[in-house]
This record gives C-alpha cells, sequence and structure tokens, in this order.
C-alpha cells in the first residue's frame, strides 16, 4: 500500500507491504530512493512485512521546506505504522539514520542491517576533493557530468551504460541540494558504537570508495558483536550489484535476532 505519511511540518511518500513477521524497514542511500529495493522486496516479503519510504526531496516525496532531521522522521513513519520494534536496513546515508536511532532508541531495534554505511562523526568518511568538484558541477549546472562523477565514484562496479546506478543518481541528486539546506545535522554516533546492544550485520563492497572502505572497517570493529561481510565485485550501490545475497544477508540477520 502506497500513501503518504505525515510527519513534522512534512509528507514522505512511503509503501507499507502488509503482512505478518517482523517488520523490516528500508532506509535508502543519499545517491539513491527507495526504488533501490525493487530487487530485493520480493524475497523479503514472502516471510516479513516490509516498509520503505523516501526521505524528504528524495524520490517521490516532496522537497524540504522547514528544517528536519532523518532520525525524527524515521521514528515519526515507525509511529505513524505502530511499529514497536523493527529491523532496520539502511544503505550509505540511510545506513547512518539506522546507526543514530539505534543509539538513541535501542528498545525500537530488534536487528540492524547496514550496507556500506555512512556514518556521523567520521571525519575521514568526507573527500574535500570529491565535494569540490560537486560544487564546480552543480554551480554550472551540468547535470550530466554529476552524473558521469556519481558514477566513477559510486558505481565503479558498473558494465556498460549501467542503466540503473544512472536512474538513481538522476533521482537522487536534485534531492543533494533541495535538502541540504534543511537538514538538520545529526549528533555524532562514530564513538558511541560500543553502545550499541542489537544483532547487527555490516557489508561493505570491495570495490567502494576507499574512504568508505575504511570507514566500514572500523565500524565493523566498533560495533560489539558485529557481522562483517565482504561484497567482491560491489560498489556503493549492494542492492543493484547483488540483490539475491543482499536479500539472503537481510533473511539471515532477522532469523538470528534476541
Amino acid at each position: 500500500m502506497e500513501l503518504m505519511v505525515s510527519v513534522k511540518d512534512g509528507e514522505p511518500w512511503a509503501d507499507d507491504s502488509g503482512g505478518d513477521g517482523l517488520p523490516i524497514v528500508l532506509l535508502h542511500p543519499g545517491v539513491g530512493d527507495s526504488r533501490i529495493w525493487d530487487g530485493i522486496t520480493p524475497r523479503l516479503t514472502q516471510r516479513h512485512r516490509v516498509i520503505r519510504y523516501d526521505v524528504r526531496g528524495f524520490g517521490r516525496s516532496p522537497e524540504p521546506t522547514v528544517r528536519y532531521s532523518l532520525v525524527e522522521d524515521l521514528l515519526a513513519v515507525l509511529d505513524h505504522f505502530e511499529l514497536d520494534r523493527v529491523a532496520l536496513v539502511g544503505s550509505s546515508m540511510g545506513g547512518a539514520t539506522a546507526v543514530s536511532l539505534a543509539l538513541d532508541a535501542p528498545g525500537r531495534l530488534a536487528a540492524l542491517g547496514l550496507f556500506c554505511p555512512g556514518v556521523t562523526g567520521y571525519a575521514a568518511l568526507e573527500s574535500p576533493r570529491l565535494m569540490a568538484e560537486i560544487g564546480e558541477l552543480a554551480q554550472a549546472g551540468d547535470m550530466d557530468g554529476l552524473v558521469a562523477l556519481g558514477l566513477r565514484t559510486w558505481a565503479t562496479a558498473g558494465t556498460g551504460d549501467d542503466a540503473e546506478a544512472t536512474a538513481q543518481l538522476r533521482s537522487a541528486i536534485p534531492g543533494w541540494f533541495t535538502s541540504h539546506p534543511y537538514q538538520v545535522p545529526e549528533a555524532p554516533a562514530f564513538e558511541r558504537l560500543g553502545e550499541l546492544d542489537v544483532p547487527c550485520l555490516l557489508a561493505l563492497g570491495e570495490q567502494d570508495q576507499p574512504e568508505v572502505i575504511r570507514c566500514n572497517e572500523d565500524m565493523a570493529a566498533s560495533i560489539p558483536g558485529c557481522r562483517p561481510v565482504r561484497l567482491a565485485d560491489c560498489d556503493h550501490f549492494p542492492s543493484l550489484r547483488h540483490p539475491d545475497t543482499v536479500a539472503g544477508l537481510v533473511l539471515e540477520l532477522c532469523d538470528g535476532r534476541r
């Protein structure tokens, strides 16, 4: 069921598969929208209720008009669907949001699945050179250049025209700029990862950005009991490159929850 969910001064688009089983909430990356999960949801919905949504300014959600928090919006989505305890599965930006919520409201989580995740408070994750290049292309209004940069940076495992990754980037890039003035930074989380007490899986792509790989390795080493997984022939788009593997890992994580 597709619907718009009321959050504070906003209304993101969401989809609820319905059904029984532990609810799984899928959080998309900043280089895509919730359609990035299309390849794995059919397997998940066979055994679980699956909810996914587009954050403000991405996919089918309206652009933000006021300041907002990704974590507060996630909590509002959970409350809207009356979800007391869920498995959170986040990719990149969505992974950072999942980690922050796991620290702020640990009682809401039954399991935590992280795929090429970001995390607040890890300074080495940012590349000043990359940000400068994005800024130059944005100032020039060069969408094709931004997409090409995104493919070189986050989609190195792709071949041919890489239509799926290209479509995701074209969908996401406008959201970078419409959301940035309004998005409230979340509190630093990296130094608090040792507080997490939930079954956790962290999968990294071996062809991802070097900065992301180092961050993911440090995160996996810092989260108690975390199961690290290295995905060969994978970049920053694991659910596009290896949908069956990603779905299988999520199901294994949910089966092993406490």
